[in-house]
C-alpha cells in the first residue's frame, strides 16, 4: 500500500491562502474593536461620560497647543500620553500642577468637576499605550517601527 505524499496534505492554493488570511484579519479586527468592551472600567457609562467631558476640557483650554498626545501637539510642555503612570504622579499632584501652574504653564481656574473629568481623560489616554517618540524608528517608506 502506497502512502500519500506529504505535499498533497499541505497543498496551498491561492484561494485557501486568501480565505485563511481574510479570516485571520477579521478575527484580529474584531479583537481590536471589542477590546474597550472587555475592559470593565471603560464599559462603565459614567467613566465614558467623564472621559468625554475631560476631552472637552482639554480642547476648550487649548492644552494641545503646549502639550502633546502620542507625540502630536505643542512642544512647550511635556507629552501627557502616559503622564498618569509615571511614579509620583497622583491625582492630587496633577491637580496641583493644573491649579497652581509651573514655569511657563499658567494656573487654570477649573471647577472640581472639570479637574476630575480631565483626570479621567488623562487616565484613559494612559491606558492606550506608549508615546515616546524615541522608541520608534522612521523607515524610508514613511512608516514607523517600534525599536526593540
Amino acid at each position: 500500500m502506497k502512502m500519500p505524499s506529504v505535499a498533497k496534505f499541505y497543498s496551498f492554493s491561492p484561494l485557501k491562502i486568501f480565505i485563511t488570511l481574510s479570516v485571520l484579519f477579521l478575527l484580529f479586527s474584531f479583537s481590536i474593536y471589542l477590546k474597550p468592551l472587555r475592559n470593565k472600567e471603560l464599559r462603565n457609562l459614567s467613566t465614558q461620560t467623564h472621559v468625554s467631558a475631560g476631552k472637552e476640557v482639554w480642547q476648550r483650554n487649548n492644552c494641545h497647543t503646549c502639550h502633546q498626545m502620542y507625540g502630536l501637539g505643542g512642544y512647550l510642555g511635556p507629552d501627557l500620553t502616559n503622564i498618569m503612570s509615571k511614579p509620583g504622579r497622583t491625582d492630587a499632584y496633577i491637580k496641583g500642577i493644573i491649579t497652581s501652574g509651573v514655569k511657563q504653564m499658567p494656573a487654570f481656574q477649573l471647577s472640581d468637576k472639570e479637574l476630575t473629568d480631565l483626570l479621567f481623560f488623562l487616565k484613559a489616554m494612559n491606558e492606550t499605550g506608549t508615546a515616546n517618540p524615541t522608541d520608534y524608528q522612521i523607515n524610508i517608506n514613511g512608516t514607523y517601527t517600534l525599536k526593540k
